[in-house]
């Protein structure tokens, strides 16, 4: 499979630990083509966010269908919902708070924000790292990452979304979180593009304990941002990967306190 310069680039930048995404809007926005929520995405949206509860999934669920193409809410939020059965109570109680701040967050600040996609995105994107951070996800997940497994997808990586600010989330956890993460994500680029995701071990490595263990390892140099060409393979629609989500272990998750909210699917038509 052909892959160009700027690829090989963005796969450079994920080998050290950071993923970077060029969002096709930002860069119509710098071309003066500004692309906003359409007032039906908008008005649907709202309406969904006022009748959505502060727990489970229903508040995720208003955004699986915009004219922007955020996506990816929904899905995290069942994913965590359904392995909060395998968490400890202190790690249930910090993926329910996350979620909760999250869904909080939607309500209080959707109306205020420009209707513009990048504003909209940039308001997603921040609330994402405000409430994994405050509530401590990392620690929730440090024993059970494999819980993330559906999640860490590399196709999932295109085009920019909550499924990115995830992985630069988990990135930051620590060693064992970040060689598990880049290890996945390398495994599964090499099934696409070969021998180019493996050429690029040896210049970011995995842990930073490799480069310290290596005398004769150089130091990885800076990579200045680039444009993340969207390979040919087509992303897994969230409602597929939805109906993948184990459904049997909602109840775990229940049982906890952790009820996931049930609310009618959001549409654009």
């Amino acid at each position: 499979m052909p892959v160009t310069l700027s690829s090989g680039m963005f796969l450079l930048l994920l080998a050290c630990h950071h993923i970077l995404a060029v969002d096709l809007h930002d860069v119509q926005e710098k071309q003066g083509v500004k692309k906003r929520l359409s007032l039906q995405s908008t008005t649907e949206i709202q309406s969904c966010l006022v009748s959505s509860g502060d727990v489970g999934c229903g508040t995720f669920q208003c955004f699986n269908n915009n004219s922007c193409e955020i996506h990816g809410l929904h899905h995290i939020c069942l994913t965590l919902l359904h392995n909060a059965g395998r968490y400890d109570s202190q790690g249930k109680s910090l993926v329910k708070d996350a979620l909760r701040c999250m869904a909080l967050g939607l309500r209080q600040r959707f109306s205020c924000v420009s209707r513009r996609c990048s504003a909209v995105k940039e308001m997603v994107f921040s609330l994402q790292r405000e409430c994994y951070s405050k509530h401590n996800l990392c620690l929730a997940l440090q024993d059970h990452i494999d819980t993330t497994g559906s999640l860490v997808q590399f196709h999932l990586m295109f085009p920019t979304g909550p499924y990115v600010e995830l992985m630069n989330f988990l990135l930051k956890c620590g060693d064992e979180i970040r060689a598990w993460v880049g290890r996945r994500l390398q495994g599964q680029c090499k099934q696409h593009w070969g021998a180019l995701c493996g050429s690029f071990a040896n210049i970011c490595p995995l842990n930073q304990s490799d480069v310290l263990d290596d005398p004769t390892t150089p130091q990885p140099t800076v990579a200045r941002p680039v444009t993340a060409v969207e390979p040919s393979l087509q992303p897994t629609g969230e409602a597929e990967l939805e109906n993948k989500s184990p459904v049997r272990s909602i109840d775990s998750a229940t049982d906890s306190g952790l009820a996931v909210s049930e609310h009618p699917f959001v549409s654009d038509s």
